[in-house]
């Protein structure tokens, strides 16, 4: 074989063009298939998007047919000279190949959806990482006060003394959001007249939701939110988190700035790590870590979402006892009843369970590279939501 040779802009935005039409085919020979009954159920491949006027799906009537055209586009994408590019387009292709198999009825493991599917390690997180967060947690509830009691006393007192009423949400969200969008104006991308309202539901598996097509973003009322995580949220699910993105992606496929493939950016694949890991560090983009209880949340949230990818592994792959399972998260992580409940329910779906680790390891690769870019932050910003990536070849960049 032949070495790898730089591939010209042309080609790269044609193969772009040609993986966002065989990710939305397939999203679209899914919900055909299984009429809103199958792996998925009604979210599909790709929640959101927003290129129908840009790029057509492309038509399977088999998912052998789908399988085809992935080992195809496989083949052009060796050809490309190592690099993030290349790692990007390897780790999506064998990401939608392992949703075929799945959609088409076959049995993959959970450390194999882990692996292929989301595009992160096949294992808890390490002891020692908790235990760390742990001890920075302490560390700040201690400089603020809380020093009487466990560590779990400790953070249940102080989420409980900050717990913002019901009647209240929908003012300091609106205040959330009207700074955030200033900060992701000046410093991400500007959003124009851009908003969202706040929509509370119940018996739902997730905290918070960006109903993108809806303008609002749907908030958990069966849990209870601090300030911080009420600002976090905002962060996460609209500016210059998810509701952001959407919006840069459309623009730059618009523009031609960015290949095709930018507009796949909230499909249930390897780029959904990013699409989170953006998410969980907007708030560090647009630089607004202000308190001690800003640090505080932040800790508890990282120590959260790195005990839930942790006991999704031991629920789904070692087969944990539900109760063990309950009192590892209750014991680690300090939940409220609500989110230890939803995340049991979210780990056990057959295809989104393991995405249950795209927080975690979408989080670091984002922090990571992120803090490596120091005063590269421009050109950060334009590799983070202007090309699309998965936890490997982001950790390629710079």
């Amino acid at each position: 074989m032949s070495d790898p040779q730089p591939q010209s802009p042309e080609h790269d935005f044609d193969i772009g063009r040609r993986l966002t039409a065989l990710a939305i085919g397939i999203d679209q020979l899914e919900r055909r298939l299984s009429k809103g009954r199958g792996t998925l159920d009604s979210e599909g491949l790709v929640p959101i998007y927003l290129g129908s006027d840009l790029v057509q799906p492309a038509e399977y009537s088999s998912w052998e047919e789908a399988h085809e055209w992935l080992e195809g586009l496989e083949q052009e994408a060796r050809s490309y000279p190592a690099g993030p590019r290349q790692r990007f387009l390897l780790d999506m292709i064998d990401s939608l190949r392992a949703a075929v198999q799945l959609f088409s009825g076959q049995d993959l493991s959970f450390a194999e959806k882990l692996k292929r599917l989301v595009g992160v390690p096949a294992e808890p997180i390490e002891p020692e990482r908790l235990e760390a967060l742990q001890s920075e947690l302490d560390s700040l509830l201690s400089g603020l006060g809380y020093r009487q009691g466990t560590l779990a006393e400790r953070a249940a007192r102080w989420e409980e003394e900050r717990f913002v009423e019901s009647d209240q949400l929908e003012p300091l969200f609106q205040r959330f959001m009207a700074e955030a969008q200033r900060r992701t104006d000046e410093r991400v991308f500007p959003t124009g007249d851009y908003s969202m309202r706040l929509n509370l539901v119940q018996d739902v598996p997730y905290s918070a939701r960006c109903n993108f097509e809806q303008g609002q973003m749907d908030l958990n009322a069966d849990l209870r939110f601090t300030p911080s995580g009420l600002k976090h949220l905002v962060c996460h699910e609209v500016f210059p988190g998810h509701s952001t993105q959407l919006l840069y992606t459309l623009e730059a496929a618009r523009r031609g700035e960015s290949t095709p493939d930018v507009l796949l950016c909230t499909a249930n694949t390897v780029v959904g790590a990013i699409q989170e890991g953006i998410g969980d560090q907007g708030i560090h983009l647009i630089d607004w870590i202000e308190t001690p209880d800003d640090a505080i949340y932040l800790t508890l949230r990282r120590l959260r979402t790195a005990a839930a990818t942790s006991a999704a592994w031991y629920q789904m792959a070692e087969g944990w006892p539900l109760e063990k399972v309950r009192g590892f998260l209750q014991e680690t992580a300090f939940p409220q009843e609500t989110w230890l409940e939803g995340r049991l329910r979210f780990a056990a779906h057959p295809f989104r369970g393991p995405f249950i680790a795209s927080y975690w390891f979408g989080d670091e690769a984002v922090r990571e590279a992120r803090e490596r870019a120091g005063k590269r932050q421009a050109e950060f910003v334009r590799f983070l939501y202007g090309t699309m990536n998965s936890v490997e070849s982001m950790r390629m960049w710079a």
